[in-house]
């Protein structure tokens, strides 16, 4: 592994959660990678705790190089290292953890994101028909009456309330679970296994209270939630086998490849990915725009004007809020990016955010623009890879924004922002409004 290699401050910044909770510094770190090393080596810092050191890794910034690597699955492969950046001590709990139940993946949850063909697409094909738009297109109705009843609660709550907490956090919640079909009133747990796997890094997310916990106790959270969804979703599975629905619940728990059930561990997986991923994106990326729309009137104004903006709107959100920050990937074979040799066996990580704040793809990246008509961001990722659940997150945006839009006539800033800690899926975690209401 040869190449340029980041500073130790540039590096531990990389890697810290605490990095992206700063949203300004982590966009000037990025810009100034991508300027000088679009692809740079990311050491652990000689330093840091023993177990808190980490396999090195390329970085790679340039929207250019992650659009290939993302549509290129038979050079960089999404296992068997850890599909998500992990620290040796998360990797080794990983490799316990999986030995047990006989998979040599390295990844805790064995989802979609963690397989590679010819085992990914066999899978991916289950619910894909579902999630496409011809089908979604008989969800509407439903999810325009929760879009509709959750504005409403919010307008009572105010005219000063938390947007994450009324808003952001429940409502694609409520939508991912009944089409998962999880009940009602488990969704409140769905949201703290969700914050726990996603969020073990933020102290508020993972509800321990405590800032500074070690990597061991943040791997400790995460395997815990991880184990409690494959409790809850094998009961759930038990319940659809003997009582199927039309739900995608059923689809899995009855579901074969190769004429086979699938496995508990790829059932569960499966279970997991659409129920945490399904909603804490979209969560991350409808707050994001709200943020923006607060910090802007002149936009707020424009967009509550010319409802033909509402694509836009949801694409911007999605693109510079970027919910999911980074995903891992491993070299097949001996390859060069931006003239740098990447050797088969190195770990890679694509920078999402990076990618979709480059200046080459983006005028004026920074800028949260409800005109800009740019739909090639990478915040779905590309290629095999690609978000099965984009076009649920599109409507669901669209639908929200069309029921906030007719009922706010104006928001502010009732206080300022707070973003998680975390290097996986990121976003705010507190978005305090001022607002009024027709």
């Amino acid at each position: 592994m040869t190449g340029p290699v980041a500073s130790p401050a540039d590096a531990l910044a990389v890697i810290d959660p605490k990095s992206y909770a700063n949203w300004t510094t982590a966009l000037d770190l990025f810009d100034r990678l991508r300027a000088e090393t679009p692809v740079v080596r990311i050491e652990s810092p000689s330093d840091i705790p023993a177990g808190q050191q980490h396999e090195p890794f390329w970085l790679v910034t340039r929207y250019d190089d992650v659009m290939r690597i993302s549509k290129d699955n038979a050079t960089f492969l999404n296992a068997p290292r850890p599909v998500v950046f992990t620290n040796k001590a998360g990797e080794a709990l990983a490799r316990e953890v999986t030995a047990k139940q006989g998979d040599e993946s390295l990844n805790l949850v064995s989802s979609l994101v963690a397989l590679d063909a010819p085992k990914h697409p066999k899978l991916r094909r289950l619910t894909q028909d579902w999630f496409m738009p011809k089908n979604l297109r008989t969800l509407e109705g439903r999810i325009r009456e929760l879009a509709k009843a959750t504005v409403e609660r919010f307008i009572a709550a105010g005219p000063e309330a938390d947007f994450v907490t009324h808003v952001a956090a429940p409502y694609p919640l409520h939508v991912v679970m009944q089409i998962l079909g999880v009940p009602e009133e488990d969704e409140p747990k769905m949201l703290f296994l969700t914050q726990q796997m996603f969020g073990g890094q933020d102290e508020d997310l993972n509800k321990s209270g405590m800032a500074d916990l070690t990597p061991e106790m943040i791997s400790q959270i995460v395997f815990g939630a991880v184990a409690e969804f494959e409790t809850y979703f094998e009961g759930l599975a038990a319940q659809r086998r003997a009582n199927p629905t039309d739900d995608v619940a059923t689809i899995l728990a009855t579901a074969e490849v190769d004429g086979q059930p699938l496995s508990a561990r790829d059932r569960a997986g499966y279970y997991i990915i659409t129920a945490s991923a399904g909603h804490d994106t979209t969560s991350a990326s409808t707050a994001g725009a709200m943020l923006a729309l607060a910090q802007d009137p002149e936009q707020f104004a424009k967009v509550k004007a010319d409802r033909s903006l509402l694509p836009n709107i949801v694409e911007e959100a999605i693109r510079w809020t970027t919910p999911v920050q980074h995903f891992m990937r491993m070299a097949n074979e001996d390859v060069e990016l931006s003239g740098v040799k990447i050797a088969k066996g190195d770990w890679l990580m694509i920078n999402y955010v990076a990618a979709n704040h480059d200046p080459e793809q983006f005028d004026n990246p920074r800028k949260f623009d409800v005109t800009r008509d740019q739909t090639r961001h990478l915040a779905f990722g590309a290629g095999a890879h690609q978000c099965l659940g984009l076009h649920l997150a599109r409507l669901e945006m669209r639908l929200l924004f069309e029921a906030l839009l007719d009922r706010l006539d104006s928001i502010e800033l009732a206080g300022e922002p707070r973003r998680a800690k975390s290097t996986f899926v990121g976003g705010l975690k507190t978005l305090p409004l001022r607002f009024t209401a027709s």
